[in-house]
């Protein structure tokens, strides 16, 4: 990984409650503090052009979730709790909480979305204002899936099958299988065609998925979310428990998520404060599609006072 892509920032590894984190601290170091976190199968350097616009007016937190880069990959347990999202948010506030930050924005893409819902809920006291991109609740992503939305999102419902299926399949040959993910969800051009991400990065990702604790891990990760998540899910609805704080929606003109769902809808149901968001010309990586039009969305959002 080229040097100067985070330079200035420093790199720590964070204990959480029985794990640890691998973060990246950097940016304005005296500035509010913006976590983002990446997701399936990336790792925190999806955010590295995302964090150059961003650096000068932000503390920026990017750490590796766990199960993923350079986290700790911990066995799974029979209800796959070691990887619910309410645990993944635990380690992000244990690693905010460590580096004396109290409260802080919050941006999550894909299942760094899912785990900033969950922190949104469980923590409202700490975050200022959340960003999702490109995902809606699970919940309702999951009661509302029909044949269509099975065949594009194959990789929920071949995750979620009991170990070691998935995992022996899926190591047979990780590198394809991770192209293939980065090209678009299965597209055909996905082995051979990766546009948006340089290739740096995409040795990053290959050196961080192409790993068996890794592949175990991932798909723990969606075990976790077909299951306790929905039940964490549901029991929130049940409560009336709403993000508390002002919401950003982005999702891509040309990703799935909008085929199916209405994402702002979705999310203005889960939202006690302002929701607001709008349609990006990407896929669905848009922070490595459009990472200068990501960081002044985030930016315009993150400083306007209402």
């Amino acid at each position: 990984m080229s040097a100067d892509w985070f330079n200035g920032f420093e790199f720590q590894q964070i204990p959480t409650q029985g794990a640890h984190a691998a973060v990246r601290v950097g940016g304005r170091l005296d500035g509010p503090a913006l976590v983002l976190l990446h997701g399936f199968p990336q790792t925190h350097v999806m955010w590295h052009r995302v964090a150059r616009e961003l650096a000068p007016h932000f503390k920026l937190v990017l750490p590796d979730l766990r199960g993923y880069g350079d986290s700790s990959h911990a066995p799974g347990e029979n209800d796959h709790s070691t990887y619910s999202k309410r645990a993944m948010a635990q380690d992000v506030v244990d690693v905010v909480d460590a580096l004396g930050i109290s409260t802080f924005f919050l941006c999550g893409h894909d299942r760094g979305g899912r785990v900033a819902h969950r922190l949104a809920v469980d923590h409202p006291a700490r975050v200022r204002k959340l960003c999702v991109i490109d995902i809606a609740p699970t919940l309702d992503m999951y009661a509302r899936t029909d044949m269509a939305f099975a065949r594009a999102y194959y990789h929920w419902f071949h995750l979620i099958q009991p170990a070691p299926l998935p995992e022996l399949m899926i190591g047979g040959n990780a590198l394809a299988y991770l192209h293939a993910k980065l090209g678009g969800w299965g597209s055909a051009q996905g082995t051979t065609r990766l546009p948006h991400i340089e290739p740096q990065a995409l040795a990053e990702y290959e050196r961080c998925f192409c790993r068996t604790e890794a592949i175990r891990s991932a798909c723990e990760d969606y075990r976790a979310s077909a299951g306790i998540d929905l039940d964490h899910d549901r029991e929130s609805r049940e409560r009336g428990q709403r993000i508390a704080c002002d919401t950003q929606v982005l999702w891509g003109a040309r990703g799935v998520v909008q085929k199916f769902f209405d994402p702002l809808a979705l999310w203005q149901a889960q939202c006690a404060g302002t929701v607001s968001g709008e349609a990006m010309a990407a896929g669905h990586f848009i922070p490595e599609e459009l990472p200068g039009a990501t960081a002044a969305a985030l930016r315009s959002f993150m400083t306007t006072t209402a």
